[in-house]
């Protein structure tokens, strides 16, 4: 088994599904990338078991055919100080020693039989739609970073993929935000919904930046996966289990008084007077009146305190009403736009934040964050 490829190719292509490998993992042979030579083809896999990525390679110069596992850590460190160059790499299996060689260097490794890697399970008769990458990529991006870390709540470890004739929702929660993405562009007459999991989705996330194509998905909810391709790459993962929380329930409808503030203005402020929070509940409070909008926060063990006095349009009854800091912060920064609407009932119901104006006509973002009881 010999072929030659291009160096920038592979180490692109191995830097691209590298983000599903785990660093401790309990089989030993999923620190290797999976190099299978079939029909004049490369193809690269990548996995930690629970997901597992391809790439594949269209090859010119190529010796054989067959599937050998290589360590993924000793070939990515070598390609990244090697420059561009065509590569001749050679397997011997009879010794398990697979060679490379570069225009100034020969490289020798161990290397494993190919038929013990975990084989990819193949979906049957799956269900399947297009989206275009850059909605799935801000979708994620959106949604991501309010999902949960408690293990006791798996379901929400995870973000929440609805399709139905009315468009695409994506929805995370960890119970103390939630945030709502949704977009008509991608519509289904085959209602369903999954849970996608944090880690391939992250992934996703990344790789699909810039990729101006449509991502190919394919799922099972009977097989409990899901298969995304694109480019030359394919991510193959498994799928959540359990029922999600009843999201709908816990946004308010009425919210009579209402908040219009630059965003930026806003989130300067939080991260200002936020240092002056409490450590441990990094509480603020937000005084509401037609007359003016102050954020305080106070550590009463250290004797700090700060307050600001922000310009904004407030309509409704005075109200104080508190929330954590790095909880709002988090919010205002992954949303766009110049002015925001923070809406609200009572200071001990859920808050609404939501941009004045959406980022495009099919696109609805919606984030609900819960407010603290506030100490002082």
């Amino acid at each position: 088994m010999k072929f030659i490829v291009s160096r920038d190719v592979l180490y692109r292509n191995l830097s691209a599904i590298s983000g599903v490998m785990s660093s401790n993992s309990s089989m030993a042979i999923l620190g290797n990338f999976l190099l299978t030579i079939k029909d004049d083809k490369l193809k690269l896999t990548a996995s930690d078991l629970d997901s597992t990525m391809t790439a594949e390679i269209e090859l010119e110069n190529v010796e054989g055919e067959g599937a050998v596992a290589v360590p993924a850590k000793t070939l990515l460190e070598t390609l990244k100080l090697i420059p561009e160059t065509p590569l001749v790499f050679a397997i011997d299996e009879e010794k398990n020693i697979f060679k490379f060689t570069a225009a100034n260097g020969e490289y020798d490794a161990p290397c494993f039989d190919g038929n013990e890697y975990p084989q990819i399970k193949e979906m049957t008769n799956p269900s399947f739609f297009d989206i275009e990458a850059s909605i799935l990529q801000r979708a994620i991006s959106k949604t991501l970073f309010a999902t949960g870390t408690d293990e006791l709540r798996p379901t929400m470890m995870g973000v929440l993929c609805e399709l139905s004739g009315e468009g695409i929702t994506f929805v995370s929660t960890d119970a103390h935000k939630l945030v709502r993405y949704r977009n008509t562009k991608v519509k289904s007459d085959d209602p369903t919904s999954f849970i996608l999991p944090k880690k391939p989705i992250a992934h996703l996330k990344n790789i699909l930046t810039g990729l101006d194509e449509n991502v190919h998905v394919e799922y099972s909810k009977e097989q409990n996966h899901i298969r995304f391709s694109f480019d030359n790459l394919v991510l193959y993962s498994s799928l959540k289990e359990g029922k999600y929380p009843d999201y709908e329930k816990v946004i308010p409808k009425e919210n009579p008084n209402n908040l219009v503030v630059s965003r930026e203005d806003f989130l300067k402020s939080i991260r200002r007077v936020g240092i002056y929070s409490n450590q441990s509940t990094f509480q603020i409070r937000v005084s509401l009146s037609q007359e003016a909008t102050n954020i305080t926060a106070e550590d009463m063990d250290f004797s700090n305190k700060a307050v600001e006095v922000i310009s904004g349009e407030y309509a409704g009854e005075k109200m104080d009403i508190g929330f954590n800091s790095r909880f709002l912060r988090e919010m205002l920064e992954n949303m766009d736009g110049d002015q925001i609407r923070i809406e609200m009932s009572k200071p001990n119901r859920a808050a609404l934040i939501l941009p004045m104006e959406q980022f495009d006509e099919n696109e609805d973002l919606l984030m609900l964050i819960m407010p603290v009881m506030l100490n002082y």
